[in-house]
């Protein structure tokens, strides 16, 4: 992203604010110390199907991270990591997903792999990162 890592960092720190400017982000909404409520769209040609979770949050400013731990929602027990590094011309941001897949006897792990990650989950990541990419980037 072509913007100060302060900026791309408070962006996607601040979750809070994503609904107004990702369109596909029904809600976020602060729960009680670091949870947070998100839900989205995730859309197909002119369908968007709903999807909902609670995160645990950890900010970790200084490490250039935002970690989250699902712990509501078909995704529950999933560790998500956000990492931001300072490169030439602006940040470089990762997005790790690490998850088993839900806990259902002999098809969580199917479920996971081949239709939750790669379509729900790849679907609503890349939308929010490059989102945060437009904002961050029209902000300069």
């Amino acid at each position: 992203m072509r913007a100060p890592l302060e900026r791309v960092y408070d962006a996607a720190a601040g979750v809070e604010r994503w609904p107004t400017f990702l369109t596909h982000y029904r809600w976020v909404r602060r729960l009680e110390g670091s949870l947070v409520e998100m839900a989205a769209w995730r859309p197909f040609g002119p369908l968007k199907y709903p999807v909902w979770w609670v995160s645990e949050m950890t900010l970790d400013r200084r490490a250039g991270a935002i970690h989250y731990r699902h712990v509501r929602g078909i995704t529950r027990g999933m560790q998500v990591t956000w990492t931001l590094v300072k490169a030439e011309g602006g940040v470089d941001v990762e997005i790790v997903h690490t998850w088993d897949g839900p806990r259902w006897p002999l098809i969580g792990s199917l479920a996971a792999n081949l239709v939750i990650g790669p379509v729900f989950i790849h679907g609503v990541a890349s939308r929010t990162l490059a989102g945060i990419k437009r904002a961050v980037e029209a902000a300069a």
